[in-house]
């Protein structure tokens, strides 16, 4: 999943890690909303907020939904320079850096909410809007831009427009392609809801609470390791075969 990059890359690559990253951020949407009624993984209501506090001179007010939008775009930019750093060094798998990161905050996260009381929960929304500007720039870069994880604007806006593409073949007759599109922003969507609705359960039925965090970041590590996990054994299969046949 986070080990091919560019041309290697496949629809079976992006649907992995489109449907990994959006359950993540399903959970991450819905935990934040229940513990703190804010949305995380997306700053659209959170401009406009932004936007009807300043029109009403209420800028002091205002600041709070500023410092969402800007955690967004912090974690976007930071995401984004690390890749554009290290993309250079062949031995150092650039996708995981950040993923680290986004992993750390939802584990702290959860680690704080079990040592007392939340006594500042704008930056808690802060960190979760951060991590979610992480997630959606490296998964952005590391598809080439075709799969988005965080927010479902942009996802039912382009699916709309396919699904009306598959009514002109003359216009559009790579209809193979587009109909992989419209697979995978299926996927995300589905999985998306998927993740809000266990993240929910885990939070109000199982009286989790933030603890519901922990189960985004061991998923998150645990599709980050697994493309390594399994070039060892392939390459482990290849060397035993080998042997195998030098034998005989």
């Amino acid at each position: 999943m986070f080990r091919h990059q560019g041309k290697s890359r496949t629809l079976k690559h992006n649907l992995r890690i489109a449907t990994i990253l959006s359950f993540v951020a399903g959970m991450v949407n819905i935990t934040g909303f229940l513990a703190f009624k804010q949305l995380t993984t997306n700053v659209t209501g959170h401009f406009a907020l932004f936007i009807g506090d300043v029109s009403n001179l209420k800028f002091w007010k205002g600041t709070v939904y500023f410092l969402y939008i800007f955690s967004f775009l912090f974690g976007s930019f930071l995401s984004s320079f690390l890749i554009e750093k290290y993309k250079e060094n062949k031995k150092l798998n650039v996708f995981v850096l950040p993923t680290i990161i986004e992993c750390l905050i939802l584990l702290s996260i959860s680690i704080i909410s079990n040592i007392g009381e939340i006594k500042y929960p704008d930056l808690i929304v802060c960190l979760l809007l951060f991590a979610m500007g992480l997630q959606n720039s490296f998964v952005t870069k590391i598809s080439n831009a075709i799969v988005r994880t965080t927010h479902l604007t942009g996802l039912f806006t382009d699916l709309g427009i396919e699904l009306s593409q598959l009514f002109f073949p003359e216009s559009h007759p790579n209809r193979e392609k587009i109909k992989s599109t419209i697979k995978l922003r299926i996927y995300i969507i589905c999985f998306f809801f998927l993740g809000g609705i266990v993240s929910g359960f885990l939070y109000s039925s199982l009286d989790l609470k933030l603890n519901t965090l922990i189960f985004g970041a061991v998923i998150l590590l645990i599709s980050l390791f697994y493309d390594d996990v399994r070039y060892k054994v392939i390459r482990t299969k290849r060397k035993y075969k080998q042997r195998k046949k030098r034998k005989h």
